[in-house]
């Protein structure tokens, strides 16, 4: 049975507390307080469910608090709680690392998706699996959240023939034999040529990326594909050294999709800040 999301989170705070927090434990009375995050950056929001299972687990009540998704300015409240002063303080720093990567990851995709929209409504913005080992679940997550496509979340979720397994095996064998392995999964095939992209298709092929191409190639072999009969039998993905300059070239050319490594390799954090307040009796 694999490990659920709260399974995850606090193996996260684990390697942080992984006895405890010694500073809260010797100097920290047990008192109630209240708390809040707030942006310290506009962005959108992304990591909000995981920071509150965190916080709700130790018992701390959240009160108040804005959604995945929702976009957020400098300065504005994103969660408000109270609960004792040493599990706030506990959670603090796994909850602002979780929410900082995943808005992050959230407001660029939500950006790149935006760029893309403009010029091809009908294309999409994706992941790829260049995410941080043991995160990804959440990377993939934030990059849904801001608005794209997760694309395949692991080596078992999806085939991808890519250039060593092409290495190994000529096209259209290996085309054949993934589609003898499983008639359920999608096959996608990555391609660095118009003649490729064509075989690919013909072949059966129900995806083909086109590798590391110009935005001129891009062009000539979706041209290709349409004088040869099966532009319209596969979904059109493109990927490699793509980034915001580049990006609307790309997106004009009329593909289905375009991959981006750096919507999770890269990852700019949005910064969050905690303030906590004792309760005061009268």
């Amino acid at each position: 049975m694999g490990m659920t999301v709260l399974d995850e989170l606090l193996d996260f705070l684990k390697e942080d507390t992984p006895a405890g927090d010694v500073t809260s434990e010797a100097v920290i009375p047990d008192i109630t307080c209240t708390a809040a995050i707030r942006a310290e950056q506009d962005g959108t929001l992304a990591g909000i469910e995981e920071a509150t299972l965190l916080f709700t687990h130790f018992g701390i009540a959240v009160t108040n608090g804005k959604r995945d998704g929702d976009t957020v300015r400098r300065d504005e409240s994103v969660l408000t709680f109270s609960g004792t002063a040493k599990n706030i303080l506990l959670v603090e720093r796994t909850a602002l690392n979780i929410l900082g990567r995943m808005s992050g990851i959230a407001t660029r995709t939500a950006a790149m998706a935006a760029i893309v929209r403009r010029v091809n409504p009908a294309c999409r913005v994706a992941g790829t699996r260049k995410t941080c080992p043991g995160f990804r679940r959440f990377d993939k997550k934030a990059v849904q959240i801001g608005g794209g496509d997760p694309h395949r979340m692991n080596l078992s979720d999806g085939i991808l023939i890519k250039d060593n397994h092409l290495a190994i095996v000529p096209l259209e064998k290996a085309i054949h034999k993934a589609r003898a392995h499983s008639a359920y999964k999608k096959i996608e095939v990555e391609v660095e040529s118009a003649a490729d992209a064509v075989r690919a298709a013909r072949a059966g092929a129900d995806i083909i990326m086109l590798d590391n191409m110009m935005p001129l190639q891009v062009q000539e072999t979706l041209a290709s594909l349409q004088e040869n009969g099966v532009r319209d039998r596969v979904v059109i993905e493109i990927s490699g050294g793509i980034d915001e300059e580049t990006l609307p070239n790309y997106a004009a050319c009329g593909v289905d999709v375009i991959s981006m490594g750096s919507l999770t390799h890269s990852v700019r954090n949005i910064s969050f800040s905690l303030e906590i307040r004792p309760v005061t009796t009268a």
